[in-house]
């Protein structure tokens, strides 16, 4: 116990003092408007989203940019009505011009306020265009998001967003600031989290906490670093970056497609990755199987659906979450002040992302346990995978094949 206790006192000895600041809450980008405004196509891929859609396309053709902006919904095989919600906007949208209001989401059936009329002489286009069959190799949405790359032969920046953000009116201006004063070749930021129910209260924050653990932001962002991630809800990306590396053609297969995109882009570009502040994400996770089903989809993914990979992840996991409160609450001398010590520090870190989400400080503690979840959640992932259940997501199998 002493030796285990003194490790994970030395493991957090180095994450707070140089692991890249994980810990910290920012960065932030500042609200403004950007000297260039050169077309921007955004691209939405999009698989059984009726809930949300309406809401999500609202925000986007909203926006108070003031170059080009083309909304491409790529509808990928949905059943729910998806597309027909996004081919009434497009109607409407087209219409009346771009000073139009839009419908009230609730006459689409979508449970969401209307966004702001759009105003002034900015030019707004929304295009609705089908996926299509997935060729093999191709994960399903990276081949959704491929054809609505197609349809932006034009624009100078790409904006991949997902179905279910809704984007405050200035987003768009203030991620083309950023990028165009910078000269990136990529800007992502994790978006708002819906943090509402019992389940999201508990596990959401820690999930953003520990995405910031396995890829600090500080280092995502320096040049000359090999650490790179982006955040799928929002990457604005140059076309050149994207044609540099072979288009999305060059990531067709990979599960976590926004980390292996921003991969591709940082071998000869650079990038920046923080938190947003006016985007967020309406989708749900009621109840704790929902989050586990969500970890489970790409956890084992993460670790290459290796046996030793897993092994060592978990022992480490142990070492680092479950050791600290273990040698405090049962060990004696050396080993209770090293777990105490480790403790303090770990509960520490997490303060910074529980006030990011509003949430008690008396959350900081128990963080070993909501790692020891995220640990059962990534063995779950890998004991399906061996037994060959696999995960479903929105009736495609995520079993170690592009899906």
């Amino acid at each position: 116990m002493n030796l285990l206790a003194a490790l994970s006192l030395l493991i957090w000895i180095y994450l707070l003092g140089a692991h890249g600041r994980f810990w910290q809450s920012g960065p932030v980008l500042p609200l403004r408007k950007p000297a260039a405004t050169p077309p921007v196509a955004i691209v939405v891929p999009a698989r059984d989203e009726a809930p949300v859609i309406g809401e999500s396309l609202r925000s986007l053709l909203a926006q108070d940019y003031a170059g080009k902006l083309l909304v491409i919904l790529v509808d990928d095989g949905s059943t729910d009505g998806t597309g027909a919600i996004a081919r009434s906007l497009h109607v409407m949208a087209g219409a009346g011009g771009p000073s139009t209001p839009l419908p009230p989401a609730a006459s689409q059936g979508v449970d969401a306020p209307p966004a702001p009329a759009m105003t002034g002489l900015y030019s707004r286009s929304l295009t609705v265009i089908e996926a299509g069959a997935r060729p093999a190799g191709w994960s399903g949405k990276l081949w959704a998001v491929s054809r609505g790359v197609a349809e932006a032969a034009d624009a100078e920046l790409l904006l991949l967003t997902d179905a279910d953000i809704v984007h405050q009116p200035a987003h768009v201006s203030t991620l083309v600031a950023h990028i165009e004063q910078h000269d990136l070749d990529l800007v992502s930021e994790m978006v708002e989290l819906a943090c509402d129910s019992v389940a999201e209260r508990a596990l959401v924050p820690a999930f953003v906490f520990f995405f910031q653990l396995l890829y600090p932001f500080a280092k995502v962002n320096e040049g000359s670093g090999r650490t790179a991630a982006a955040a799928g809800g929002t990457m604005l990306i140059r076309q050149r970056a994207l044609r540099r590396i072979g288009g999305v053609d060059s990531v067709k297969g990979a599960l976590i497609d926004d980390v292996a995109l921003a991969a591709k882009v940082k071998q000869g570009g650079n990038i920046w990755l923080g938190h947003a502040t006016l985007a967020r994400s309406v989708r749900p996770y009621p109840g704790f199987a929902d989050i586990w089903r969500m970890i489970a989809r790409t956890a084992y993914v993460q670790l290459r659906f290796s046996p030793a990979l897993l092994a060592a992840t978990t022992a480490g996991m142990a070492v680092t979450w479950l050791v600290p409160p273990a040698a405090a609450l049962f060990g004696h001398g050396a080993a209770f002040a090293c777990g105490l010590a480790a403790w303090i520090m770990l509960a520490a870190s997490y303060v910074p992302t529980l006030r990011r989400f509003g949430r008690s400080l008396l959350w900081a503690p128990v963080l070993p346990l909501i790692a020891a979840f995220y640990m059962a959640a990534t063995i779950g992932s890998a004991v399906n995978h061996h037994l060959g259940r696999g995960v479903a997501w929105k009736g495609r199998d995520y079993q170690g094949s592009a899906a």
